[in-house]
């Protein structure tokens, strides 16, 4: 399978799906990732050059160690996603679904706290429109923390688990992915941290019956 995770920030695809990322890899599959922002394009004032160049090595040797195929960088300014035409993200989000033949699909939760994560599932399910001629089969929404679970408490805004990954053989693997992103580590009881990772596993295999899991929302999935 083609499977291509969108990240609206280096480090979500690991804090998010890190142990599908590595599940996808040792069966065979071909995974992408696309980190679809770049901070010092949205806000020099807080993020220059260096910033970004140094977070894109911290996610080259992530994406190593976990084995992904293709690591792709675009220039969409962060934290500011909501001042890009909407149309110019889906487009580039089709551009690159069709570039990687993406059949499985990763995205982030539609409520996040972050503008920027809110506005990318939207051109995401935008350029995956069910067309006839559309490649991608599933479509499964990932959890990030410091942002799925920093949303208003509002019904609307719940994340709902319905589909339940076994991570237990991969969780190392993540937290050690997890770990190249020097930059962004922050220590616990801040929920990017490998105690908080290591914690959402264990609460989401306890509802599944595993050790440690991965939960994802499910947009859709085609079984033919």
């Amino acid at each position: 399978m083609r499977v291509l995770v969108l990240a609206p920030h280096a480090d979500d695809e690991v804090l998010g799906c890190g142990g599908a990322i590595r599940h996808h890899v040792l069966a065979g599959d071909h995974v992408s990732v696309a980190i679809m922002t770049n901070a010092a394009k949205g806000a020099p004032d807080l993020f220059s050059e260096d910033d970004i160049r140094r977070v894109r090595e911290e996610a080259r040797a992530a994406h190593a160690l976990l084995g992904v195929n293709a690591t792709i960088f675009e220039d969409f300014p962060a934290p500011c996603l909501d001042q890009v035409p909407r149309h110019r993200i889906a487009d580039r989000i089709s551009q690159i679904i069709a570039q990687c033949e993406t059949e499985i699909l990763y995205v982030p939760f539609r409520a996040d706290l972050h503008v920027d994560h809110r506005i990318l599932f939207d051109a995401a399910l935008v350029a995956a429109r069910p067309f006839p001629s559309q490649k991608v089969r599933c479509v499964y929404s990932y959890e990030t923390l410091s942002e799925t679970e920093w949303a208003a408490p509002a019904a609307e805004n719940a994340f709902l688990a319905v589909r339940y990954l076994n991570i237990e053989p991969h969780l190392e693997a993540k937290i050690a992915a997890m770990n190249c992103y020097a930059s962004q580590l922050r220590d616990f009881p801040h929920p990017r941290s490998p105690d908080a990772i290591r914690n959402l596993a264990a609460m989401r295999g306890s509802q599944c019956g595993r050790k440690a899991a991965e939960a994802f929302w499910v947009i859709r999935e085609v079984v033919d």
